[in-house]
């Protein structure tokens, strides 16, 4: 390939265009915003007068694309690795506190350590989760996760919740099979959690972009795909508002969209459509943001806020399948989320830090096990298009690894299907 169109500057568009300065090609990037990064961006907020995140998210030491991604870029010193592995909870309803801590090792025998596990949790609910790694394709999550019990309540449920981002009861259970696979079957640096020390953007966009432009790639934001040309087989051309650009013979193009948008350029293309929403606020202290046991982030049970991430003064707050939260008023959704974040960190319930919400009403597809059979493999019916994103089919949940993951598959595609 001489050069290579990548539409969208997300994360997997920013992974295709790496791949492909790699093997040679000249990259150029189209983004519709006016910034990179999609999902996984930081910017300055006016309001809060510092950077905060568009979404929180969190990595695992599984996440090998992730990795490999953060250390071509350099970005794997602007994140912060709680080692070793733990996952600090409190149950807002009870008042009680403890941290899931996994094993060196592939043998999980951390789930018989009362220290070590869910409080409350019996083993024989450890056990029955087992069955996850044998679902099929039409299973759900909570099919294997016995719900109603301690275990499911105080892990399961906002484990799953978290990674899928859909009800445990709707949530396909094969992507969620393989993070566990990838993770508490594979020992306790599988399982690490590691989180942004100041942005998402500084770890994983800025560096990647910085390392591109010294490629030769350019990027042009603001510039929005409005159709594709097809002839022979293959894209023809690319058209845009302020013109077209041919796309020749040893050309090809990655089209890193979401999921909605990607169907609209296509033809005939089957993808998910049906999308669950995420809730997102931060609060500025004004002061140090400091957890239980100084760890970066808190699950938290039986309120409406379910992760707390912190870094400087900023508590962030997500809440994932906030679908019916993402349709309240802002003021209220700001009063229930900082009502649990008080609680959580024994501030006053009356008196709210400056905040910021954000409500990404589709902010991954809806990962019920209808929706995963409509995810597309990355090649597509014309040899010089493939397709990126967390919504193909990564095997992986909507992730930031299934996104990086994709980019590099994309690209794999297109020197597979192109002649060389």
């Amino acid at each position: 390939m001489k050069r290579v169109h990548v539409i969208g500057a997300g994360l997997a568009g920013l992974s295709a265009a790496l791949a492909a300065v790699r093997g040679g090609a000249a990259v150029t990037l189209h983004e519709a915003a006016p910034q990179a990064g999609g999902r996984c961006r930081s910017y300055f907020d006016d309001k809060l007068g510092c950077v905060i995140d568009n979404g929180g998210h969190v990595i695992m030491g599984a996440n090998r694309a992730a990795f490999a991604f953060l250390d071509e870029v350099g970005g794997r010193a602007h994140m912060v690795e709680v080692a070793p592995a733990a996952f600090p909870f409190l149950d807002l309803a009870t008042g009680e506190r403890w941290t899931v801590r996994p094993n060196a090792g592939r043998i999980p025998w951390w789930v018989f350590a009362r220290a070590r596990r869910v409080p409350g949790a019996r083993i024989a609910d450890f056990l029955h989760a087992l069955g996850i790694l044998r679902a099929g394709p039409e299973d759900t999550v909570a099919q294997f996760l016995a719900p109603g019990s301690e275990l499911y309540r105080r892990l399961w449920d906002p484990l799953a919740t978290s990674v899928m981002n859909a009800d445990p009861r709707e949530a396909a259970a094969q992507p969620m099979a393989e993070m566990v696979r990838q993770t508490f079957f594979a020992g306790e640096a599988a399982c690490r959690p590691w989180v942004a020390r100041a942005g998402l953007s500084r770890a994983f966009v800025d560096p990647a972009l910085d390392l591109l432009r010294t490629r030769g790639a350019v990027l042009r934001t603001e510039h929005r795909l409005q159709r594709i040309a097809f002839a022979a087989g293959r894209a023809d051309a690319l058209h845009f508002a302020d013109g077209s650009i041919p796309i020749d013979a040893d050309d090809a193009v990655v089209l890193a969209v979401p999921h909605a948008v990607a169907p609209s350029l296509v033809p005939d293309l089957v993808a998910p459509d049906d999308a669950r929403a995420i809730v997102n606020a931060h609060f500025r202290l004004g002061r140090p943001a400091k957890l239980p046991d100084g760890l970066p982030l808190l699950g938290l049970v039986g309120g409406t806020a379910q992760w707390l991430i912190v870094h400087d003064d900023i508590v962030s707050v997500t809440v994932s399948a906030g679908d019916a939260l993402a349709e309240r008023p802002n003021d209220q959704v700001i009063a229930l989320l900082w009502r649990d974040v008080a609680r959580a960190m024994s501030l006053e319930p009356d008196r709210p830090a400056p905040s910021r919400l954000i409500k990404e009403k589709r902010a991954t597809f809806a990962q019920t096990p209808v929706q995963v059979a409509r995810r597309p493999p990355p090649r597509t019916a014309w040899r010089n298009l493939a397709l990126a994103g967390d919504w193909t089919a990564t095997g992986l949940p909507a992730t930031i690894e299934g996104a990086i993951r994709s980019g590099a598959a994309a690209i794999e595609s297109l020197r597979k299907s192109m002649p060389q």
